[in-house]
């Protein structure tokens, strides 16, 4: 009985240098866990439509560029210029996502992420960004149809979104203004300048209008159990109807002048 006792007291600073040897591995692949692991993550969430290529770092602080794909089988990309960089800063009871992109942003986004029960709540910080509008090209249709030209200004006021027990629920508002858009369906260049706001609460909302241009855009349509419905209409000023008569009829159902769109 005393031998047995003597072997287990010889055996566990072992036990104990063994059990803290997994722990400290562990504890470094977490830590140290490299930016391709992320973007293993993001190209699964993605279903192949977000590529972070040439990562670099670690999954809490790195860079990558990235690509826009149309997804599995699809030869549609395009990348955006530069690098894309990330900070991820846990908290207690909650991460914050810092994001920059030195193409298109002059102070990085912050993302605060908040685990909740049945669901989680991200709020956004008051952001302004600008984004070229050919990106979108490389998610394939309609974009790659489309092929919009042009600039896509983002400012948030208060925005977040909540998913909980199955439900969305938005707050504050998001606005996206399209500056001078072009298409390589229309020589009209530019054709016009829109402007999309997202508009937070118990029914979120979302109302197109057109800041100026000959093709004219309006709309609204609301998130209703997840899903959105938009109806809206496209017409061209009457001098410029020939040279926008290709996109009207791709952009929507045609009626005469006018193009309805339709969406749910």
């Amino acid at each position: 009985m005393a031998r047995s006792s003597s072997l287990s007291t010889a055996r566990a600073p072992w036990a104990w240098a063994l059990s803290g040897a997994v722990l400290g591995l562990l504890l470094a692949t977490v830590l140290f866990a490299p930016a391709l692991w992320l973007a293993g993550r993001v190209h699964t969430a993605s279903a192949g439509q977000v590529l972070l290529q040439d990562a670099r770092g670690t999954v809490w602080n790195g860079s990558s560029q990235v690509t826009l794909t149309g997804g599995p089988g699809s030869s549609d990309s395009s990348a955006l210029p530069g690098r894309l960089a990330w900070r991820v800063q846990p908290g207690w009871g909650a991460l914050q996502l810092s994001v920059f992109a030195d193409c298109c942003m002059q102070t990085p986004l912050v993302l605060d992420v908040l685990p909740r029960w049945g669901g989680v709540q991200v709020r956004m910080q008051d952001q302004r960004s600008q984004w070229p509008a050919l990106l979108l090209t490389g998610l394939g249709t309609p974009w790659n149809t489309i092929r919009a030209q042009g600039q896509l200004a983002l400012s948030s006021q208060g925005f977040g979104v909540q998913w909980l027990h199955g439900r969305l629920a938005l707050q504050g508002q998001l606005q996206v203004d399209a500056i001078d858009m072009a298409s390589r369906l229309s020589t009209l260049r530019p054709m016009g300048s829109y402007r999309f706001v997202v508009t937070g609460g118990d029914t979120p909302r979302l109302n197109l209008s057109t800041t100026q241009g000959s093709l004219q855009l309006h709309g609204s349509g609301q998130w209703t159990d997840g899903r959105l419905r938009f109806e809206g209409e496209a017409s061209a000023a009457p001098e410029r109807q020939d040279a926008l008569s290709n996109l009207l009829n791709i952009i929507g159902r045609r009626e005469g002048a006018r193009s309805i769109i339709k969406v749910g």
